[in-house]
């Protein structure tokens, strides 16, 4: 959620922050975690491992660099291009932010896979998660929309999240090469 509402800050000076720009904002997020649900879903059925969600968090991270590195650049080649804000804004969207966020969308139902030993659990599981992550969406959202953007320019901001996911998904490869996964 976090980088959600970063988006928006990234396609403001190119396309404003009408009520198109955010439709094509939560448009592409929504549909990116869709796609990334059923993957991770798919993915989960072929030997989930703890090292393997790792992958899927630091691909997500990696996936995300660019739009640090590049992002100016290809948002004015986008707008360019496309200068309605409508479908500019759709397209910037799309370009920057649907493969970081369906990567991001597969951990949720690969990490419910790994937690679930015992398919009647699997409801509290799921449940357990979800309320987690939809937490974390709600914190990252009120700690990046009240105080990281008045401290932070948005790109430190993206590097401090990208870091995070990094740190974690290092973190679940030592604790998943050192046996302490669940189901070991």
């Amino acid at each position: 959620m976090a980088i959600e509402l970063l988006s928006g800050r990234i396609l403001a000076p190119n396309f404003g922050n009408s009520i198109y720009v955010w439709g094509g904002v939560i448009t592409v997020f929504m549909l990116a975690l869709s796609v990334g649900y059923l993957l991770g879903g798919r993915w989960s059925l072929y030997n989930p491992t703890l090292p393997r969600l790792a992958s899927i968090l630091i691909a997500g991270a990696l996936a995300a660099i660019p739009v640090i590195l590049f992002g100016d650049p290809l948002l004015d080649w986008v707008f360019d291009l496309i200068r309605d804000p409508r479908y500019g804004s759709l397209a910037a969207a799309t370009l920057f932010f649907f493969i970081p966020t369906a990567i991001a969308g597969m951990v949720s139902p690969y990490a419910v896979r790994l937690l679930v030993e015992d398919s009647r659990l699997s409801g509290q599981y799921a449940g357990l998660l979800y309320f987690c992550s939809t937490f974390g969406s709600a914190a990252g959202t009120i700690l990046t929309s009240f105080y990281f953007v008045l401290y932070f320019e948005i790109n430190q901001i993206l590097m401090g999240l990208i870091s995070i996911s990094l740190i974690i998904g290092l973190f679940a490869i030592i604790i998943g090469k050192s046996g302490n996964e669940p189901g070991s």
